[in-house]
């Protein structure tokens, strides 16, 4: 999504990397992102009048994809963006759909295309929606199903395959648009996140829940190092029990619509930042699935280190430089150490990472040569 939940810079990168990636390799690319009439804003606002169509006109502006990108009201034929006509030529010559999480489902706009790649951004919660809940997470009619969780496609993993193939892939950055940082706007580890998302699950007796639920494990870090934690975190306000426990520790909680509401902020921030502390969702962590975060991936990509919370990335990913993964406060405190100790050296090693494994000139044309071969 970049405009179904607008002002989420974050969020509207996990598409960018892909669609500006696949543009630098040279490809004909276009974004079609389908809304529930229900989500425009404000309540009962038209599409052209909604807060939605605003931000996604000030993003493809700002990345020059005005005349390549429409935003659809799902179930009509009306568009911000390119017209419902152009989009169904454009369908008609595709020679490859990247679906990510199966959002669109127009059948006019997706049968045409004989390459229909269901792109899975949420491992582990996708599979087991489908598997223990019953529900439709749009895994009919595609041909192919890549997973940023690179255990899926293990045979020893706890969570369902669903009948499906899945192709393992790493999230890209495109580097150009993510160059070294130099100086510090905050001395301090910072992120960006959502305190609760949806759909939590239990499925065969173990919890696989939010991010709020791994955070609490992680709580006094802040009391037990003298660096600082900035986190702009979204957080109802009457979540007032986390909120006290937050403040008492030491992390310091700024505005994500002020600091990341948009690709410009959100990258001001990650790379003005020393580095990140990452906390994942319970369920990543608890599904081992190989999940690393984009988010993760564009603070290294800036020359910044991580910390990240272990979700079984360090069996796909070297660490102990420039990334460092944690199961305990204790494993994370020494991450941040070590950083300390030499930061010139660390923030080298992050950018030589990003370099090796997250380059969308190396990741995007792997990824299509594995769908080819699979085809």
């Amino acid at each position: 999504m970049i405009a179904g939940d607008p002002c989420q810079g974050g969020a509207t990168w996990a598409v960018l990397q892909y669609l500006l990636g696949l543009r630098e390799l040279g490809h004909d690319v276009h974004f079609i992102e389908p809304i529930a009439a229900n989500k425009l804003q404000p309540h009962g606002a038209s599409l052209s009048q909604s807060t939605n169509a605003e931000y996604f006109r000030h993003v493809v502006q700002a990345f020059d994809l005005e005349s390549r990108a429409a935003l659809l009201v799902a179930g009509t034929r009306d568009t911000e963006g390119r017209s419902y006509d152009s989009l169904r030529t454009l369908a008609a010559r595709a020679d490859l759909l990247i679906n990510i999480s199966g959002m669109l489902t127009d059948p006019a706009l997706i049968e045409p295309i004989p390459v229909r790649v269901y792109l899975d951004l949420d491992p582990g919660f996708n599979q087991l929606w489908h598997t223990a809940e019953g529900l439709d997470v749009g895994f009919d009619g595609h041909t192919h199903f890549v997973t940023i969780g690179p255990a899926l496609c293990e045979p020893n993993c706890a969570i369902p395959t669903c009948g499906r193939r899945w192709i393992a892939t790493l999230q890209p950055v495109v580097l150009s648009e993510w160059p070294p940082a130099e100086s510090l706007t905050r001395d301090a580890f910072t992120t960006v996140a959502n305190w609760r998302g949806y759909g939590s699950i239990t499925y065969k007796s173990v919890f696989y829940g939010q991010k709020a639920h791994a955070w609490r494990e992680f709580m006094t870090l802040p009391d037990k190092t003298p660096e600082q934690f900035v986190v702009a975190l979204a957080i109802h306000p009457k979540e007032t029990r986390d909120l006290e426990q937050l403040a008492a520790h030491g992390w310091t909680l700024v505005d994500p619509a002020r600091v990341s509401g948009t690709p410009g902020s959100y990258r001001a921030f990650v790379r003005g930042s020393k580095g990140e502390i990452g906390v994942a969702k319970s369920g990543y962590a608890a599904a081992r699935c190989g999940w690393f975060s984009d988010r993760s991936a564009c603070y290294l990509a800036c020359g910044r280190p991580v910390v990240a919370q272990e979700t079984g990335f360090s069996r796909f990913l070297p660490t102990g430089e420039g990334l460092f993964a944690f199961e305990t406060e204790d494993d994370a405190l020494a991450g941040i150490d070590a950083i300390g100790r030499d930061y010139p050296r660390q923030s080298r090693a992050a950018r030589a990472l990003a370099e090796a494994y997250f380059d969308s000139s190396k990741v995007l044309p792997q990824l299509l040569d594995r769908i080819g071969a699979d085809a």
